[in-house]
């Protein structure tokens, strides 16, 4: 396996319709401007965009054996996303979300849980974190791959030189002893704003950041809408600004942010500019449908990122 950057956690599908402002009646139709379906997911999102930004990536997760799993690992691969830890469930569909996008940007969502959830711990997946240069663990709480083994698994690849970023999704009440165990070995811990004061019981982002730095994260940046993100390390808490656009789609900001701040990490770049680069491409992300949305590649996000706006 070649990447130099292994996404662990939730792989979907994701059938996005806008702009979905009411349903349609009994059995009339609607005509709507788009209908997109893409690889998503806090790892298989993340890993499609760290692709489409340049970063060599591998992706361990699992689909069904279905049209939408096959659809799926057909887009991932030819994206140049390596699948060959993205496991094929037997029993299980791959995780499904539908999400009608109406003229605002907002987005209710209907989800089938599926497959994407679980993770197969084994040999593969230990010889490949040991050899990536960056993990991104969004696995927290995931079947196949409990916390200890987890823990296990990001210390193996820390000891071998890797860096850790840490995403959440859905955080249930165990996620906080989950943690406990993980985010010593995490460098950078990436949930949302929202997340960060749940899981913290903080409501100042400063105070939320240092209570889970004080349970063993290295750093945390979190993502806070269009209020940008906050970066709270050993110097203390900075605002990102977000930039000023007219979002389409919110759905995978998360996603790219996390995608984009490692590729910055990849070029060598300080973690402050990590963060600027990574809210430019969230905003080129935004404002296109799906996964995707309209970011075209490394160099248009640096070139938003250098020019403001």
């Amino acid at each position: 396996m070649s990447g130099t950057l292994l996404c662990i956690g939730l792989t979907t599908l994701d059938i996005l319709a806008r702009p979905v402002d009411v349903l349609p009646p009994n059995d009339t139709t609607a005509l709507l401007e788009q209908i997109v379906l893409a690889p998503a997911g806090t790892a298989g999102g993340t890993a499609l965009i760290a692709a489409r930004l340049g970063v060599r990536t591998a992706l361990a997760s699992t689909v069904g054996g279905d049209p939408a799993g096959r659809l799926v690992r057909a887009e991932l691969e030819a994206a140049g996303v390596d699948t060959a830890l993205l496991g094929q469930s037997a029993d299980r569909p791959t995780s499904v979300t539908i999400l009608p996008i109406n003229a605002q940007g907002q987005r209710p969502n209907l989800h089938a849980l599926g497959a994407g959830g679980y993770v197969q711990d084994g040999p593969a997946l230990r010889e490949a974190a040991k050899r990536a240069r960056f993990i991104h663990f969004a696995a927290v709480g995931a079947a196949g791959l409990k916390a200890p083994q987890a823990a296990e698994l990001l210390a193996e690849a820390k000891a071998a030189g890797a860096t850790v970023t840490c995403d959440l999704i859905s955080p249930r009440p165990r996620t906080v002893e989950d943690l406990k165990l993980i985010l010593p070995y995490v460098d950078v811990f990436m949930p949302n704003a929202a997340e960060a004061r749940m899981l913290s019981g903080r409501d100042d982002l400063a105070e939320a950041g240092q209570a889970l730095r004080d349970m063993g994260a290295g750093a945390c940046v979190f993502t806070d809408g269009g209020d940008g993100s906050v970066l709270v390390d050993a110097r203390g808490a900075t605002r990102i600004p977000a930039h000023k656009i007219v979002p389409v789609d919110t759905t995978s900001c998360g996603d790219s942010y996390c995608a984009g701040f490692i590729a910055a990490l990849d070029q060598g770049w300080s973690i402050d500019q990590a963060c600027r680069f990574a809210s430019a491409v969230s905003a080129l992300v935004a404002q296109g449908l799906g996964t995707l949305g309209a970011l075209a590649g490394f160099e248009a996000a640096q070139a938003l990122m250098d020019g403001g706006g």
